[in-house]
């Protein structure tokens, strides 16, 4: 797959207990990525952080674990292609945040075997 030079990053901010049917919303988000061709998806955990839900501060501490830590996921892909999977999984998403930025892609490849 090749990608123009100039491409796209969209971020979906959202819960680890978020859920689509039975499902945590961030891995679905991802299976319907790749469902839809996008370039490819990555998931990151914070360790911290707060949102419109709520002005409590989620937390990785030993004497504090919480069960609804950050979870960003990230996908680059043409703004177009980024788009029109919003519309698709955007009725999906009940709370969180998400950006839609400019990204200069230096270069997407496969390891060669």
């Amino acid at each position: 797959m090749q990608l123009p030079e100039e491409g796209y990053l969209l971020r979906i901010f959202i819960g680890e207990s978020d859920k689509h049917e039975r499902t945590p919303l961030y891995e679905w988000i991802v299976l319907q990525a790749r469902d839809q061709g996008l370039a490819g998806a990555t998931v990151l955990r914070g360790i911290m952080g707060y949102g419109a839900n709520t002005r409590i501060i989620q937390t990785f501490k030993i004497e504090r674990l919480s069960e609804d830590l950050p979870m960003v996921v990230e996908i680059v892909d043409t703004k177009d292609k980024l788009e029109a999977f919003l519309e698709l999984i955007d009725p999906h998403i009940k709370a969180g945040l998400v950006t839609l930025e400019k990204a200069q892609i230096k270069f997407y490849r496969a390891a060669e075997n």
